[in-house]
């Protein structure tokens, strides 16, 4: 793949006085002025690639650098999750990598201003039927992401370094075909520390923390990953949070994993509804499921031409019709998966705009 891209005459001496005395007081006033304060604008503004296989679509980030070392990688940009997690192959000596973890003789050791910990673990993603696990251990480094267009460096945080990822049958996928840029609201559930890379920048005075991503573009998901300027905003100003058209969904928190990007909605297809939490999740990169506990007989894809509406708890909806080759749509049993979440997939975020308030704990949908 690739990816891999602004004033009287005659005037009496008394009416002289008067005048060059209100002159004065002008001048002095106007040396007094305050200069007016800049509007706030937002932290930075970053492209991504847009990048299709044909049937699988992807959204990506430029990951430039990592602690002291330039490197070139591509995190998938990723709402449904929270953390960035990168293969060590190329970050770290080829001598620290075995078959069976990352050598780390004691607590940690520096690498190029990346710390490694002798904490390890395995993150997973999906379903209980289908997961993909990574298996590595946590790390610390700044993390530089971006181009020439527009860059962001953020603070030293907490990431996930993997040495090797493999699917639900045991392949082994390719050195970085699976690094993540996890931007959700969330913690990690192994590791607390890790969280989006967006969350704890320091924000300009006026300016909330948070993202906000622009409608992707549907022609612009080729085969070399086409680099679009602008979609991704970094640092959230009042307008957008309060007049720009955004639905905000307060976010649930939960004593493990902190905020829930998941949002309590009602969705209906083919005249049945059913209730449940939505992820929409740029991570899942071409079908949205729908799962319906009470769906016994009927599990598999929707037929083309189905209507599809999904209508929050906050009065925010989206109705889209399946086709043969888009909106493709999966009706799952969660007693069967294991997960209670519907998720619309990256095809949502073609029609509508996203936000995340990470300071007062919100999403926003706006179509």
């Amino acid at each position: 793949m690739n990816i891999i891209d602004r004033y009287v005459k005659s005037i009496s001496w008394v009416g002289l006085v008067i005048v060059t005395a209100m002159a004065f007081t002008s001048c002095k006033k106007d040396n007094n002025t305050t200069p007016s304060t800049p509007a706030p604008t937002p932290l930075a503004t970053l492209g991504l690639y847009q990048y299709t296989d044909g049937t699988n679509k992807r959204i990506f980030i430029p990951i430039t650098k990592l602690g002291d070392q330039t490197v070139s990688y591509f995190g998938i940009f990723d709402t449904g999750s929270s953390g960035m997690t990168i293969d060590a192959n190329g970050i770290l000596p080829a001598s620290m990598i075995t078959a069976n973890g990352i050598t780390v003789p004691t607590d940690s050791v520096v690498v190029n201003g990346i710390t490694v910990t002798n904490k390890t673990a395995v993150m997973s993603y999906g379903d209980a039927t289908s997961s993909t696990k990574e298996y590595g251990n946590l790390a610390y480094a700044t993390v530089t992401m971006g181009n020439s267009t527009g860059s962001l460096t953020t603070k030293r945080i907490a990431f996930f370094l993997y040495y090797k990822v493999v699917d639900g049958n045991g392949k082994q996928f390719a050195a970085h075909s699976a690094d993540v840029f996890g931007v959700g609201p969330s913690t990690g559930y192994t590791y607390a520390q890790i969280q989006s890379p967006l969350n704890g920048l320091t924000m300009p005075s006026g300016v909330t923390s948070g993202f906000k991503l622009a409608k992707l573009n549907t022609t612009s998901f080729t085969t070399n990953g086409a680099f679009v300027s602008g979609l991704l905003t970094v640092g959230l100003l009042q307008n957008d949070l309060n007049s720009a058209g955004f639905v905000m969904h307060p976010l649930t928190r939960y004593t493990i994993g902190g905020y829930s990007p998941n949002i309590p909605a009602t969705i209906t297809y083919n005249n049945t509804s059913t209730t449940g939490n939505i992820l929409f999740d740029t991570g899942t990169p071409s079908v949205h499921v729908i799962e319906n506990p009470k769906e016994t007989n009927a599990l598999g894809k929707l037929p083309a031409g189905s209507t599809v509406k999904i209508t929050t708890n906050q009065g925010f909806t989206y109705t889209y019709t399946t086709t043969s080759a888009g909106n493709l749509t999966q009706i799952q049993n969660p007693n069967i998966t294991g997960d209670y979440r519907t998720i619309m997939s990256l095809n949502f975020f073609t029609d509508n705009e996203f936000l995340t308030d990470y300071t007062n704990h919100k999403i926003g949908l706006k179509n």
